[in-house]
């Protein structure tokens, strides 16, 4: 029986059935096809083209081996970078996303025997980092590329530059405390006796006043501000006894007040005040309204019909020969 026409009913209908992935015994992995059942993969294998590619498969069994092997391998770790990249993931998770895909290489075509036995070899030969946990096997892809090694040599200078800054400020903050142990021996106290002085102590039932207000003046600024009020005051009772004396004797007499401006210019005369006294008042005449463009046109045609009307009607018109 012949294959079904691409297009037709039964072609579609084999399509539909062979969506999703079918038993890993009834595939082939030479012929790259899967079969839905034991009787289809039984009829595949008594195929002329299946046993030609099985003849030139066992005649190098080794190199085709080791093609799928690399096949295999290329699959896997580009899957592994570009979906999780240097992440750590678990290793059947990861394996079940690859075998997902139907046109993947089968781990049984390959020179591994299992998938522990493959990431083993993934961790030898410094492709992944595996890591051994309770759950199982956990791997993470290394980036071994340029732009990954510069930009890990750039991390570990940033941290080295850090951790020397780090190292900086511990020697300056020594020796600032060695600096403050000598000058505290120089005055005869310790450091804890010189914090311990510093330290903020109440004792049992003292009560601690919060003033938000002015600071009391202290003794010796309130008897320097009653000395000076003291002498304002003398200097205002001296002020007031030089003026009763200055005072005239008699009432009746007046007396000009002198004016105490020295080099006081006089106040300039304005010889313009009574220029236009005598002479008469014009009268200004209102201005004529302006008036727009429309107006004007309508005034003058106001004005053509009376002209008209005044001569007797409108000019005849002569006749068209």
């Amino acid at each position: 029986m012949g294959k079904a026409e691409v297009g037709s009913t039964r072609h579609l209908s084999n399509q539909m059935k062979a969506r999703g992935l079918n038993r890993l015994r009834w595939y082939c992995q030479i012929c790259e096809k899967s079969c839905r059942d034991e009787n289809g993969f039984k009829m595949h294998t008594q195929s002329e083209s299946h046993t030609r590619k099985a003849l030139e498969a066992g005649q190098n069994f080794k190199g085709v081996q080791e093609d799928f092997s690399k096949t295999f391998l290329n699959e896997f770790i580009s899957l592994l970078k570009s979906s999780h990249g240097e992440k750590e993931i678990h290793a059947n998770k990861f394996y079940q996303e690859v075998i997902s895909r139907r046109d993947h290489t089968h781990l049984n075509a390959t020179k591994w025997h299992s998938l522990t036995e493959f990431v083993k070899y993934l961790g030898r030969e410094s492709i992944c980092r595996v890591t051994e946990k309770e759950d199982g096997l956990f791997i993470a892809w290394i980036d071994d590329s340029p732009e990954a090694m510069k930009r890990r040599e750039a991390v570990r200078r940033k941290e080295m530059q850090d951790k020397g800054d780090e190292e900086r400020e511990q020697m300056l903050l020594r020796e600032q405390i060695k600096r403050a142990q000598q000058d505290a021996a120089a005055r005869g106290v310790t450091l804890e006796e010189e914090e311990a002085a510093r330290e903020l102590k109440r004792g049992e039932g003292e009560k601690i006043v919060l003033s938000f207000g002015a600071k009391p003046a202290a003794p010796a600024d309130a008897e320097k501000s009653e000395a000076e009020s003291k002498d304002a005051k003398e200097e205002s009772e001296g002020d007031k006894k030089s003026e009763e004396k200055t005072t005239p004797p008699s009432e009746g007499t007046s007396l000009k007040p002198i004016s105490m401006k020295f080099g006081a210019k006089p106040a300039p005369k304005n010889v313009f005040k009574n220029a236009f006294a005598g002479a008469p008042k014009k009268v200004m005449a209102a201005q004529p309204k302006k008036m727009s463009e429309a107006e004007r046109i309508m005034k003058e045609e106001i004005e053509r019909k009376r002209a008209r009307e005044a001569g007797g009607g409108p000019p005849k018109k002569r006749p068209r020969m």
